[in-house]
């Protein structure tokens, strides 16, 4: 009986050892598989902008503060006219009317807007972190 147990005990130790010894596993990966997750990972993206709007972690120039509204209001259509491919908006937080432009998701790109911005109008005019409307091909301008 003893001998019988003696040799489960070694056969069950070999197979341990056996087992441990296999050192390299090779995987074998559809290549499909890479576009399956790109088109996952897009269709993620696209749900998780409509839930939020539209809207995205990005950069605006802002133009004006002031208790003024017709003043915000003026300064905005300047900014229509003198840039009508960018986007302006005016934002009230009280107590101040805020004027802003542009949808950018870099801020390298807020900043080129901002010094052509400077040359235009006389007062300050820096890069603000806002929510941006996005699309699939980017920033709205």
């Amino acid at each position: 009986m003893i001998r019988v147990l003696l040799i489960a005990i070694f056969i069950i130790a070999a197979t341990q050892v056996y087992a441990n010894s296999a050192d390299t596993i090779i995987v074998y990966k559809d290549a499909r598989m890479d576009t399956l997750v790109a088109k996952q990972a897009a269709m993620n993206k696209r749900l998780m902008l409509k839930a939020t709007g539209g809207l995205v972690k990005g950069y605006r120039i802002q133009v004006l503060s002031t208790s003024s509204r017709d003043e915000a209001f003026k300064i905005k259509s300047e900014l229509l006219s003198k840039f009508p491919q960018q986007k302006s908006y005016v934002l009230f937080q009280s107590p101040y009317f805020k004027v802003r432009i542009g949808n950018f998701l870099k801020r390298e790109d807020a900043e080129v807007l901002r010094t052509q911005l400077n040359n235009t109008f006389p007062f300050s005019v820096y890069v603000v972190d806002d929510m941006v409307e996005y699309t699939a091909t980017g920033a709205i301008n």
